[in-house]
C-alpha cells in the first residue's frame, strides 16, 4: 500500500486548485453576495439554490442537506473517491507530484481503484484514436465521412477505432502496467476461455466523459455485417460508469448550457456531433438508456432552474420517437425549465438533417417550437374518436391529469382552455374546473412542501436550523441569543482579525447553544481565532480538523460559508456582537450569584457571604461598563 500523502503536498493541492473552479465543473455558480457563490446542490434534490461556495476560504456548504467541506471533500463526495484518490486527482490537474510518508513518489500501481480505472480509460481512448489512422480502420473513416464528419471532427470528439483482433487493447494496457483484474473491472476487457479479451473489437469508438471531462466509458458502433453484436455496444456498469448518470457530450456542452440556459437532448452520438458542428453546442445525448431522473439532476444543476431556461428534446417522428417523447414528458414537471419537442421534417434525425439540408437546418430544428405538454396532449387526443360524446369524454379523462400537472397555474388555465378546443368541447369552463379539481387532489395527496421563511434573507433567516445530533434546546434562530452567538462565531471564522484577541478570552460556557459551544471549543483547540489573522485558510482547516465529529465539522463549515447578516462588516459591528454575547453571559452569571445569595440567607457563613456579595458587585460593575462603554470595556 502507498504511504500517507505528505501534509505539505496536501496543503499545496488545496492552495493550487480553487474550489470554485472545481465545483463549477459540476454545476452552475452565481453570485450570492459577500464574495460567495451559490448553485443547486449536487448532493440532494432542491428547487432553489442553497449550496454555497466561498472561494476566499476554500469551503463549500449546503444549507439544505448540511454537506460541506473543502475542495478535497467536494471531490471525494461528488465522485465517490477516497481521500487519497481525491488528492491524487486534484494533484494531477495542478501538475503537483505527491510525496508519500512511507517511501518516495507514488508508483502508479498503488493508486486508488477509481483513479486507476479512469487512467485505463484515458490510455484506451488515446489507443483507439491512434488506431483510427490504421489501414484496418478504413471502414470506420468511411462511416464517418458518409455522415459528414471529417478528420477534424473525429479528433474534436475523440472518436477512435477498436481493432478486430481478440486482445489488442488488453495487451497494450498490460504493457502500461494495468492488471487483468483492472481491465475486467473497468469494462474494457471481458473474461475469455484463456484469459481477458477486448470487449470492443472492430468498432467505431466514442469516448463517454463525465461532467468533469474524465473518460469513464465508451460507445461502440458496429461496422461489419459479420459482427453479430448489437448495433451499439456500451461499456457495462462499472465502479466509474453508470449509464443512467452520464450524458454524452456534457463535458463539451456544459459551459454553453449554463451560459445560454438551454439544453438540447438528442438520441445518439452522431446527432450530438452534427449539432455541435452546426453551432448547436448545447447538444447532449443519453448513453443507451432513456432520459431519466439522474439526467435531469445533471441538467438542473447547470440550468439553475430559472424560469427562462429551455430544454428541447429531438425525437424521430416514428412510433418509437413518439413513445420516447411521452416518456420524457413523464419527468417534465421535475424541471423548472420549459420543455419543448422538435421533430425534423421527414422524421430525420439531426445527423441526417445536416447531411441533407446543411447546418442552418439543424440550428433551425432546435429552436423551440412545440411545448412538450402540447405534444403529449395531441398524442393522447389523437387516439380517440372526437366525433362522439363518449370519445370526447374519454379523451378528457386521460388528458386532464396531464394538464393538471403543469406547474404554473396561469399556464395550466391557458392549456386547459386549449385542451377544450382540441376536444371540441364548447364549455371551456367545465374543462378548466375539471383540471383545477385534479390539480387540487394531486396537491392534497402529495402534501405541500414547507413554506419559505418570512422575509427570505438566505439560510440564516430561516425560522429554525435543521435538526442536529446535539443535546440542548432546538436551535431556533428566532431566539436573539442564538442569533448573536451564531453571528459572533461566523465573525471568528470569517473575519478573525475583527474579533481578536478579545474573542479568544471568551469561555465555551458563554455560548448557550450546544452546537455553538462545540464550535467555540474547536476554535480553542485549533489555537484560537488569532491564528486566523496570520493564515486564514490554514486556520479554517485546523478548526475543522479539531472538530470532534462530523456534526461539529459540518457546523464549522456552515458558519464559515454563511453570509454575515450585515452588508458592511467592520470593527464596530464585530464589537457589537462581542459585547452582546458577553453582556448576556454576565447577566446569566449575575442571576446565578443572586440565587446563591438567596440560598445562603442571613444565617450563612459570613466569609462565604462576603465573597459572593463581592462577586456580585464586580459583575454588576462590569455589566454597567459594557452597557456604557461597549467594546472598550472588554
Amino acid at each position: 500500500m502507498a504511504g500517507r500523502i505528505n501534509d505539505e503536498d496536501v496543503k499545496a493541492v488545496r492552495d493550487a486548485v480553487p474550489i470554485d473552479a472545481v465545483v463549477s465543473e459540476y454545476l452552475q455558480l452565481r453570485n450570492a453576495g459577500g464574495g460567495n457563490l451559490k448553485g443547486l446542490c449536487p448532493f440532494h434534490d432542491e428547487k432553489s439554490p442553497s449550496f454555497q461556495v466561498s472561494p476566499s476560504k476554500g469551503l463549500f456548504h449546503c444549507f439544505g442537506c448540511q454537506e460541506g467541506g473543502d475542495t478535497i471533500t467536494f471531490v471525494m463526495k461528488v465522485d465517490h473517491l477516497s481521500f487519497s484518490e481525491a488528492v491524487e486527482r486534484l494533484a494531477g490537474q495542478a501538475g503537483i507530484t505527491l510525496r508519500y510518508e512511507e517511501g518516495g513518489y507514488n508508483p502508479s500501481h498503488q493508486r486508488g481503484e477509481r483513479i486507476r480505472l479512469v487512467e485505463a480509460h484515458k490510455v484506451a481512448a488515446q489507443f483507439y484514436v491512434d488506431q483510427l489512422e490504421s489501414p484496418e480502420a478504413e471502414i470506420g473513416r468511411k462511416f464517418l465521412a458518409e455522415r459528414g464528419f471529417d478528420q477534424a471532427a473525429a479528433q474534436h470528439f475523440g472518436v477512435g477505432y477498436s481493432p478486430a483482433g481478440w486482445d489488442h487493447l488488453t495487451r497494450f494496457l498490460r504493457g502500461k502496467g494495468f492488471t487483468d483484474k483492472e481491465l475486467v473491472l473497468s469494462g474494457l476487457a471481458q473474461e475469455g476461455r484463456r484469459g481477458p479479451i477486448d470487449r470492443f473489437r472492430g468498432r467505431l469508438m466514442w469516448p463517454i466523459r463525465d461532467i468533469g471531462g474524465e473518460v469513464v466509458g465508451f460507445g461502440a458502433r458496429r461496422l461489419r455485417e459479420d459482427d453479430n453484436g448489437p448495433k451499439y455496444l456500451n461499456t457495462p456498469e462499472t465502479p466509474i460508469y453508470r449509464k443512467s448518470q452520464v450524458l454524452y457530450g456534457i463535458d463539451l456542452a456544459k459551459k454553453d448550457i449554463a451560459k445560454s440556459s438551454r439544453a438540447v437532448v438528442v438520441e445518439g452520438y452522431t446527432d450530438v456531433m452534427a449539432c455541435h458542428l452546426a453551432g448547436v453546442t448545447t447538444a447532449i445525448a443519453t448513453c443507451g438508456t432513456a432520459f431519466g431522473n439522474d439526467h435531469i439532476k445533471i441538467l438542473r444543476r447547470l440550468l439553475m432552474d430559472n424560469g427562462s431556461a429551455r430544454v428541447i428534446f429531438t425525437f424521430d417522428g416514428d412510433a418509437a420517437g413518439q413513445k420516447a417523447a411521452l416518456r420524457a414528458f413523464e419527468d417534465d414537471q421535475k424541471f423548472a425549465a420549459e420543455t419543448y419537442i422538435a421533430i425534423a421534417p421527414d422524421n430525420m434525425d439531426p445527423c441526417d438533417l445536416r447531411l441533407a439540408k446543411g447546418d442552418d437546418a439543424v440550428a433551425d430544428l432546435v429552436e423551440p417550437r412545440t411545448p412538450l405538454f402540447e405534444f403529449a396532449l395531441r398524442q393522447i387526443v389523437s387516439r380517440y374518436d372526437l366525433e362522439t360524446p363518449a370519445g370526447r369524454a374519454s379523451a378528457l379523462d386521460e388528458a386532464a391529469p396531464v394538464v393538471a400537472r403543469i406547474k404554473n397555474s396561469a399556464s395550466q388555465h391557458e392549456v386547459a382552455v386549449q385542451l377544450a378546443g382540441m376536444l371540441g368541447i364548447l364549455d371551456t369552463q367545465f374543462v378548466v374546473k375539471r383540471v383545477g379539481q385534479l390539480a387540487r387532489w394531486a396537491r392534497e395527496r402529495g402534501g405541500r412542501g414547507p413554506a419559505p421563511a418570512p422575509g427570505g434573507g438566505g439560510p440564516a433567516a430561516q425560522i429554525a436550523a435543521p435538526a442536529r445530533p446535539f443535546g440542548g434546546p432546538a436551535l431556533t434562530l428566532r431566539n436573539p441569543v442564538f442569533t448573536t452567538e451564531r453571528e459572533l462565531l461566523k465573525l471568528a471564522l470569517q473575519y478573525p482579525q475583527l474579533v481578536s484577541p478579545a474573542f479568544d478570552a471568551y469561555g465555551v460556557d458563554e455560548f448557550t447553544a450546544d452546537p455553538y459551544a462545540a464550535v467555540r471549543q474547536a476554535i480553542l483547540d485549533a489555537g484560537g481565532a488569532e491564528q486566523g489573522v496570520h493564515d486564514p485558510q490554514q486556520y479554517l482547516i485546523a478548526v475543522r480538523e479539531a472538530a470532534p465529529d462530523d456534526a461539529v465539522r459540518a457546523m464549522v463549515t456552515e458558519l464559515a460559508v454563511e453570509a454575515i447578516r450585515r452588508k458592511t462588516v467592520d470593527e464596530p459591528y464585530a464589537g457589537e456582537q462581542l459585547v452582546t454575547v458577553r453582556k448576556r453571559a454576565v447577566d446569566r452569571r449575575i442571576r446565578d450569584v443572586q440565587g446563591t445569595l438567596t440560598r445562603l440567607g442571613a444565617g450563612g457563613d459570613p466569609h462565604q457571604l462576603a465573597a459572593v456579595q463581592n462577586e456580585l458587585w464586580v459583575l454588576q460593575q462590569y455589566g454597567q461598563a459594557l452597557r456604557e462603554r461597549g467594546a472598550d470595556a472588554l
